[in-house]
């Protein structure tokens, strides 16, 4: 979920600014003090997703840290370079896009079609059309994976191109068939004017 997601989905708006600062401390916490040679990509790509949705929702609270770790002012490299876009740091874009991708896949398992259109009603993938895209799945399969395997880099493919990306989250069925399946486009200049993944299910079925 994005952050305003999860704290509609838990109501916790009369307590947001503590679960940011919350999740802050966590991203500080993992770039501080995890050694580099502790740190697998699978960490590296949650720590750069952890602070780039921190900074969507509010750069000071990681603008602080910068300064109280550099007194004198001078930004560290990484933090000179930074991107002021959402799309720009392509690593923790890329898990923004997968996180999308995926929730629709749990949502898709568990046949919650009212939650998927509500996430994507207004481009025509209301509840039903949701529910008429995936239900003939299950006439061939008892299950949509939702563990490691569907999780992995396997499972997304991500064609980039210069104004958007062209993705295809494949679903893991028990036959390993792969051949099942969610396409969407991820428009870029939206994104960033938005501050995440802003995408458009195209397709919802088998290939």
């Amino acid at each position: 979920m994005t952050f305003v997601e999860y704290v509609g989905f838990y109501g916790l708006s009369r307590s947001e600014g503590l679960v940011l600062r919350y999740l802050a401390d966590a991203y500080k916490a993992l770039r501080q003090t995890v050694p580099e040679d502790a740190k697998t990509e699978e960490l590296i790509d949650l720590i750069e997703w952890l602070g780039e949705l921190v900074r969507q929702v509010d750069s000071s609270l990681i603008d602080e840290w910068e300064r109280l770790r550099n007194p004198s002012g001078d930004l560290v490299p990484a933090a000179a370079a930074r991107p002021a876009t959402v799309t720009s740091n392509t690593r923790a874009f890329r898990v923004l896009v997968r996180n999308a991708m995926f929730r629709r896949v749990e949502l898709s398992a568990l046949g919650h079609y009212a939650e998927l259109g509500a996430l994507d009603g207004g481009d025509g993938w209301d509840a039903d059309a949701w529910g008429d895209a995936v239900e003939p799945y299950f006439d061939s399969h008892d299950e949509i994976g939702t563990g490691p395997d569907a999780r992995g880099p396997a499972m997304l493919i991500i064609d980039t191109q210069p104004d958007r990306w062209l993705i295809r989250q494949i679903f893991d069925d028990p036959a390993g068939d792969h051949d099942w399946g969610i396409s969407a486009e991820v428009d870029l200049a939206a994104s960033d004017e938005a501050g995440v993944a802003v995408l458009r299910v195209t397709t919802v079925g088998q290939l």
